[in-house]
């Protein structure tokens, strides 16, 4: 698959132009259904400099496609781009200074249970704990955070959260929204578990990741698992060392 990137064709709508957001949504938990991706990390765990510099040349192009090739194996960054027309989306590089997270601390909601912003913050902490070129804090003022999450009753689609987020026309992130279920869409209520994985793939998205058809993944359309796994980690390991935009 991955000996094939650089030849992939078009085949998701290409969204330019400022403030453009891209909407993802996740199939409903039930035993457990979610998904994420990865950045290249040195074997202490520590980061290591990231090659590319985001140059929309095409000599750049051709690196960022040879880096794909030689460090794809045992991530699904090839579904993400057969799904983005072949470009790739991430938060910049933020240089120590965290990507501030707003949770809502509490709803009326029928069984809102403040364990369950918990669970979310978790989902956050397990990201976080890859050590990228962003992390996370959590804010109490909404109007600061560049990321905010909010808890309704349940979605009318099949589905138990959402994320939206907005990029630039070189396809950086730049603010995000987190709508979370407290209930499936027949009723039936998220235990801690569900909600913490949903939120882990939720963040997936977040991050730049999409959905892959590998059952083991927190970003499977349907997640089956309630941790990140080693695809997860790797995937978004290597999306965050490479540029963002299209690699044609």
């Amino acid at each position: 698959m991955i000996s094939r990137l650089a030849n992939l064709l078009p085949r998701a709508l290409r969204r330019t132009g400022h403030a453009t957001a891209l909407l993802l949504a996740l199939a409903p938990l039930s035993a457990a259904r979610h998904s994420p991706r990865a950045r290249l990390s040195s074997a202490s765990g520590g980061l290591v400099a990231s090659p590319f510099e985001s140059d929309p040349s095409a000599p750049a192009r051709a690196r960022v496609r040879r880096h794909l090739a030689e460090r794809g194996a045992g991530t699904y960054i090839g579904d993400l781009l057969a799904g983005r027309d072949s470009a790739l989306a991430r938060w910049p590089d933020r240089h120590g200074r965290p990507i501030a997270v707003w949770i809502q601390p509490s709803s009326r909601e029928r069984d809102w249970r403040a364990d369950l912003a918990m669970q979310v913050r978790d989902a956050f902490r397990e990201w976080d704990a890859l050590r990228l070129p962003v992390h996370f804090a959590f804010t109490s003022d909404s109007a600061r955070a560049d990321v905010r999450v909010a808890f309704i009753d349940r979605f009318a689609e099949p589905i138990s959260g959402r994320t939206r987020w907005v990029r630039d026309e070189d396809w950086w992130i730049t603010d995000a929204n987190i709508v979370l279920a407290l209930h499936h869409r027949s009723g039936a209520p998220l235990d801690a578990d569900a909600m913490r994985a949903m939120t882990l793939h939720e963040i997936g998205h977040l991050l730049g990741l999409d959905h892959t058809a590998d059952v083991a993944s927190i970003m499977a359309p349907k997640v089956r698992v309630r941790a990140l796994s080693s695809t997860d980690r790797a995937t978004v390991r290597l999306l965050y060392a490479l540029p963002p935009g299209g690699i044609r």
